[in-house]
C-alpha cells in the first residue's frame, strides 16, 4: 500500500449490534488482500465495527463502495468526495440517459458514505459535512439539466445558444430551497425545489409558444425521475416541488411573469421566509438571479416587519398543534419524554432556530442589506454584528443546532430514512444513544432535553410576549379599562384612567371607542382592532406617565390617526416595549417631533433598529446604490437626513447623546450628504452646460458644521471655491460660458439640492453669508479671489469666522490648496490688540442689533454661547502665528489647546468648557420641545427634559428657580473672562 498522509481517529461510537459488527468486518476479511491488510490497524477495525454495528445503511455501502473506503483511509475524505463530485462535472451531457443515472448513483453512494464517516469520526464540522451533501445536490442537478438539455436540442425541441455549454441561455431555472439553498441539507434530506422558467430565453425560440410549459414542465418531470427514481444502484435524492407559488394550482415548472405576479401579490409571510435560503443552483443561472433580484423588495420589505412575527409563530403553533407539545417537567422521566420526541419539528427543535433566525432577518434585513444570508450559522453572526441578537444568544444557538443535527443525522444514517423523531421504543432508542456516543439512553435523555428546552426559552423571549397594565400606583380595585357599551364599566374606566393622572377620561374613553370600533382608517381591518385591544392597557398606562396625560394622548390620537394601517405599529410596540415608552416621551414633550411622527409614521422604525450608530456615509452610499438619476438621489439622501434628524433628536431627548455627540453625528451627516450629494449634481450639471477643462471646486463647511457642533435646525454655512488653469476661460459644450459664470451656476445648482422641499421636509437650510464680501459678493468664489480678500480685505471678524472653516468634499488636490489658504489667513498676524478692539466692538454691535430675547437666549445673552465661541477665535489668531497646532473648528477642542499651550489659564478654561456644554444643551432642548420662549417659565415636560439634560452637563439643579440662578452664575463668569482676554464690549 502507499504511504498514509491521514490518520483514522481512535474513537469511534461501539457498536450497538456487536453480531451485525462482526459480520461486516468478516464481509471487508473476504475482499482482496490488499483491502484484508486494513484489519491490522485497530482503528479503521473500529471504524468498521461502529458502522457495522450502528448503521445497516453504511454497512452495505461500505462493501459496495470499499475503495472509497480504503482511499479515505489513505487520503481523507475530502479528495474521494472531490473526485466523486469531479466525475459528475466531467460526464460528457450527451452520455445515454442509463449511464447519467449510473454515475449519479455511485457519486450519491460515495458521498453519503464519506461524509457519514466523516461526521460520525468527527472528522468534520457540521457545516463540511452539510456543505458536502449540498454540492452533491448542486453537481447533480446542473449534470440532470445539461444532459436534459442536450437531448431536447438534438430533438430540435429547443436552441441552445451553446451547446457546448447547455445551462447558460436554455431558459429553466433550478432555484434551491430550504437546506439545500442554504448549503445545509441533511443526511437523508428531500431537496426543495422550484423550477422557473423564462418564455423570451433564446432556446426557446423554435419551440412553439403554446408548447414552451409543456416543455418546461416534462424536462422538469425527468429531473425529479433522474433524481428519486429507485433502481439497483439506489436513488440520488427525493424531490420536493410543493414550495412553488400555489403548488395545487399551477403546473410543476412556473413561468417568471406568472410567478412574480403570485410572489407581489398572494404569497405570505411563510413564503417571504422560505425565500431567503432560496438560490439559483442549476439550469439558467442568470434566469434565476434575476428572479430573485426582482422578488427582492417582496421579501426583504424596506417596512421593520413585526406583523410577520406573529404569521410564523402562528404557523409553529399548528405544527404544536399537530404533532403535540410535551413540556419540560422536572417530575417527569427523561427517557420517556425522549419517546418519539420531534428533533425538527417539536419543541426546542431545529425548526424553533430556523425561525427565530428567519423572522429576525425578515424583520430587519428590509433596512440591513448585511442580515440577508443564507447559512443559519452567517445569519446569526450577522445578527449579532448588526446588534440584533446577542453573542450569547448566538452562542447558545449554535451549539444547539449543531447538537440536533447531529442527532438528526444519527436517526437517518442508521437505515437512509427520513426520519426526524426519536423511536418510541427503548431497544430503538437505546441503538440511537450508543450511535451518538452516550454512555447511557438517560445521559441522552438529559443532553437532549436541556437543549431543547434552551432553544425553546430563546424562541419564546421572540415569539412570546404579552403586554400587561402597568398602573403607578399600583394595580386599580375593581373594572380596570373597559370600553365596551356598559355604563357601569365606563364609569370605572373613567374612574380608573383619573387614577393615572387623566384630566379628561371622558375624552379618552370616547376616542379609544372609536378606535376598537374601526373609525380610524388604520383599524378598520379586524387584526389591526385585535392588536390594538391588547395594546390599549399598555399604551394608557404608558402615555400617563407624561407630565401632561391628556396632551400626550391627543397627539398620539392624531399619530393613530395618520397611520396609514395599523398592524404594522401595533405589531412593533406589541414586540418592542420600551418603544412605546420612547414614542411617549416624544409626544408628551416635544410637539415638533410629535408632528413628524404624526406625517412619516415609519419614523417609528428608526427607534428601534440602531440606524444611529451607523456612519452616515457608508449608509447613505449603500441606500443610494446604483441610483444614477439626480432627482432619485435627492430623494433617498433627503429622506435619510430627515429620518436620522429625527432619530438623533430622540436620542438627546432621552439623554443618550449629549450636545458634543449629537453635534458630532449631525456635522457627520451634513458631511455625508455634502459628499454624496455635490459631485452627483456637478455630475449633472455637467452633461447639460460642459464643463471647465482642468476646474474642480471644494465645499467648506463654517460655523456650527465646521465645527462639529451642529444643533436641531442648524443651517449649512458653506463656502464653495473654485479654481482652474489660467488659460482656461470658458466653459465646453454647445453654448459656452465664462469660466467664472459656470461655476456660479454650478453653485446655484448644489444650493438647489440641499434646499428642495419634498414630502419629508427641507433637507437643510444654507447660509451662504459667510463668503467673502457677504451677501453682495458672489457665491461662488475663485481660490485667488479668496487669497487676496484675507490677504488685503478682509475683517478681523471674518478671519474669526475661518477658525471654524474645514473643507468637507472637494478634489484632493484643491481641497489642500484650500486648507492651506484658510491656515494661511488665520495666521495672518495682526495687531493682537486690534484683534481684541475689533472682536469687542463686534460684540457691543451684536449685543445693540440683535438683543437676547429672555433668559433662556443663551447664545446672545452677556456670557452666553457667543461670548464663549468669540474668546476661542480671537486667542487662535493671536498665537496660531506662533503655535499653528492649536487650531480647532472644534470650540471645545480649540479651547483645550490653549490651555495646554500656556494661553489660557486653566480655571478659565473650566468655566468655559462647561459653558459650552451647557449653552449648546439648553438651545438644543428647546429647539426640540418649546422652540423660542420669551418668558423664563417652560412648560412641565420640557422644563424636566431641560433640568435633566443640563444635569448630565454638569449643572445640576432642584427647580427652575435654582438652575436659573446657576445659568447667571456662569453667565457672569463667561462675561468676565471675555473682559479679561478680549475685553469690554464697546470698548
Amino acid at each position: 500500500m502507499p504511504p498514509t498522509v491521514f490518520t483514522l481517529p481512535q474513537q469511534w461510537p461501539g457498536p450497538y449490534d456487536a453480531k451485525a459488527a462482526d459480520l461486516l468486518v468478516e464481509r471487508v476479511s473476504e475482499l482482496e488482500p490488499a483491502h484484508r491488510e486494513l484489519l491490522n490497524d485497530p482503528a479503521f477495525l473500529a471504524m468498521i465495527r461502529s458502522l457495522g454495528g450502528n448503521s445497516p445503511y453504511l454497512a452495505d455501502l461500505a462493501i459496495r463502495e470499499f475503495p472509497a473506503v480504503a482511499s479515505l483511509v489513505e487520503v481523507g475524505p475530502d479528495p474521494v468526495v472531490d473526485n466523486a463530485l469531479a466525475a459528475l462535472r466531467t460526464l460528457p451531457a450527451d452520455s445515454p440517459r442509463p449511464a447519467v443515472a449510473s454515475a449519479l448513483r455511485q457519486a450519491k453512494r460515495i458521498v453519503a458514505l464519506c461524509t457519514g464517516i466523516a461526521d460520525i469520526g468527527g472528522l468534520w464540522p457540521l457545516e463540511r459535512v452539510t456543505r458536502a451533501l449540498s454540492d452533491l445536490a448542486q453537481e447533480a442537478l446542473s449534470l440532470s439539466m445539461r444532459h436534459l438539455y442536450v437531448q431536447a436540442h438534438a430533438a430540435g425541441q429547443v436552441r441552445l445558444p451553446d451547446p457546448a455549454d447547455p445551462e447558460t441561455g436554455c431558459g429553466i431555472t433550478i432555484l434551491a430551497m430550504g437546506k439545500l439553498g442554504a448549503w445545509e441539507l441533511n443526511y437523508s434530506s428531500d431537496i426543495d425545489l422550484i423550477v422557473i422558467y423564462d418564455p423570451t430565453a433564446p432556446a426557446f425560440s423554435v419551440t412553439p409558444p403554446d408548447g414552451i410549459s409543456r416543455l418546461a414542465v416534462r424536462m422538469t418531470r425527468d429531473l425529479v425521475s433522474l433524481m428519486a427514481d429507485r433502481d439497483a444502484g439506489g436513488y440520488v435524492f427525493r424531490t420536493d416541488l410543493r414550495l412553488r407559488p400555489d403548488p395545487a394550482a399551477t403546473p410543476l415548472a412556473i413561468a417568471f411573469d406568472s410567478a412574480m405576479t403570485y410572489y407581489e401579490s398572494l404569497a405570505q409571510n411563510w413564503e417571504r421566509a422560505a425565500m431567503i435560503k432560496a438560490r439559483p443552483i442549476a439550469g439558467d443561472l442568470a434566469v434565476g438571479q434575476e428572479f430573485l433580484d426582482a422578488l427582492r423588495p417582496f421579501v426583504w420589505r424596506r417596512g421593520l416587519d413585526f406583523a410577520a412575527i406573529a404569521d410564523i409563530h402562528a404557523m409553529k403553533r399548528r405544527i404544536d398543534a399537530k404533532i403535540g407539545t410535551r413540556g419540560f417537567g422536572d417530575a417527569q422521566d427523561p427517557v420517556a419524554l425522549l419517546a418519539g420526541w420531534d428533533v425538527k419539528l417539536g419543541e426546542g427543535g431545529i425548526r424553533e432556530i430556523e425561525f427565530l433566525v428567519q423572522t429576525l432577518q425578515l424583520v430587519w434585513g428590509g433596512r440591513d442589506p448585511t442580515v440577508r444570508v443564507r447559512a443559519t450559522f452567517a445569519a446569526t453572526g450577522a445578527l449579532v454584528q448588526a446588534g440584533h441578537m446577542t453573542q450569547e444568544t448566538a452562542d447558545e444557538l449554535k451549539i444547539a443546532y449543531t447538537f440536533l443535527r447531529r442527532v438528526e443525522h444519527r436517526l437517518q444514517m442508521i437505515n437512509d430514512r427520513q426520519v426526524h423523531a426519536f423511536p418510541k421504543a427503548a431497544d430503538e432508542l437505546e441503538r440511537v444513544a450508543v450511535f451518538l456516543g452516550f454512555p447511557d439512553l438517560a445521559a441522552l435523555a438529559r443532553a437532549f432535553l436541556a437543549c431543547v428546552a434552551s432553544v425553546r426559552a430563546r424562541y419564546q423571549t421572540l415569539f412570546d410576549r404579552v403586554p400587561e397594565l402597568d398602573l403607578p400606583n399600583g394595580p386599580a380595585s375593581g373594572p380596570v379599562l373597559d370600553f365596551g357599551p356598559s355604563q357601569d364599566g365606563v364609569a370605572g374606566t373613567v374612574a380608573t384612567l383619573e387614577a393615572m393622572g387623566y384630566r379628561d377620561a371622558e375624552h379618552v374613553v370616547e376616542r379609544v371607542r372609536a378606535w376598537l370600533a374601526g373609525h380610524v382608517r388604520a383599524l378598520r381591518s379586524e387584526r389591526a382592532r385585535a392588536l390594538m385591544t391588547t395594546m390599549v392597557p399598555t399604551i394608557l398606562s404608558s402615555l400617563s406617565q407624561q407630565a401632561d396625560p391628556d396632551e400626550t394622548f391627543r397627539r398620539f390620537d392624531r399619530f393613530i390617526g395618520a397611520l396609514p394601517s395599523g398592524v404594522q405599529p401595533m405589531s412593533l410596540f406589541q414586540h418592542n416595549p420600551m418603544l412605546l415608552e420612547r414614542v411617549a416621551t416624544v409626544l408628551g414633550a416635544a410637539p415638533r417631533l410629535a408632528e413628524h411622527l404624526a406625517r412619516y409614521p415609519s419614523a417609528l422604525e428608526g427607534l428601534i433598529a440602531n440606524d444611529i450608530g451607523q456612519a452616515p456615509l457608508p449608509m447613505l452610499q449603500s441606500r443610494l446604490g446604483t441610483t444614477v438619476d439626480l432627482q432619485d438621489s435627492i430623494q433617498i439622501i433627503r429622506r435619510t437626513v430627515m429620518e436620522q434628524d429625527f432619530l438623533l433628536s430622540v436620542a438627546t431627548l432621552e439623554g443618550r447623546m449629549d450636545a458634543d455627540a449629537s453635534g458630532q453625528a449631525r456635522s457627520a451627516l451634513a458631511d455625508a450628504t455634502l459628499t454624496e450629494l455635490i459631485p452627483r449634481v456637478l455630475a449633472d450639471f455637467s452633461t447639460r452646460y460642459g464643463t471647465v477643462p482642468g476646474g474642480g471646486m471644494a465645499v467648506v463647511a463654517m460655523g456650527k458644521a465646521g465645527g462639529r457642533e451642529m444643533m436641531a435646525g442648524s443651517d449649512l454655512d458653506l463656502l464653495l471655491i473654485y479654481d482652474h488653469p489660467p488659460d482656461v476661460t470658458e466653459s465646453t459644450g454647445a453654448r459656452p460660458m465664462a469660466a467664472s459664470q459656470w461655476f456660479v451656476r454650478a453653485v446655484h445648482a448644489c444650493i438647489a439640492a440641499l434646499t428642495a422641499p419634498g414630502p419629508e421636509g427641507q433637507m437643510y437650510a444654507t447660509d451662504m453669508r459667510l463668503r467673502p464680501s457677504g451677501n453682495k459678493g458672489p457665491v461662488a468664489v475663485s481660490l485667488n479671489g479668496f487669497i487676496r480678500y484675507h490677504a488685503q480685505d478682509a475683517w478681523t471678524w471674518e478671519r474669526m469666522a475661518l477658525t471654524r472653516a474645514r473643507v468637507v468634499t472637494g478634489p484632493p488636490e484643491l481641497s489642500a490648496r484650500i486648507t492651506e489658504a484658510i491656515g494661511q489667513a488665520i495666521r495672518r498676524g495682526d495687531d493682537p490688540a486690534t484683534i481684541r478692539a475689533d472682536a469687542a466692538t463686534m460684540r457691543a454691535r451684536m449685543g445693540r442689533d440683535h438683543p437676547a430675547y429672555g433668559v433662556w437666549d443663551v447664545k446672545l445673552r452677556p456670557g452666553g454661547q457667543v461670548d464663549v465661541e468669540f474668546i476661542a477665535q480671537v486667542l487662535q489668531l493671536i498665537h496660531a502665528p506662533a503655535d499653528p497646532a492649536l487650531c480647532s473648528q472644534t470650540t471645545a477642542v480649540a479651547l483645550t489647546r490653549l490651555r495646554e499651550a500656556g494661553y489660557l489659564p486653566p480655571e478659565d478654561t473650566a468655566i468655559l468648557l462647561q459653558a459650552n456644554l451647557v449653552w449648546r444643551t439648553i438651545q438644543e432642548i428647546l429647539r426640540l420641545t418649546v422652540g423660542r420662549v420669551t418668558t423664563a417659565e417652560l412648560p412641565a415636560a420640557p422644563a424636566c427634559l431641560l433640568r435633566e439634560a443640563v444635569a448630565r452637563a454638569g449643572v445640576p439643579s432642584v427647580d427652575m428657580p435654582d438652575l436659573l440662578r446657576k445659568l447667571e452664575a456662569i453667565a457672569r463668569q463667561v462675561r468676565a473672562i471675555f473682559v479679561r482676554h478680549v475685553g469690554e464690549p464697546g470698548g
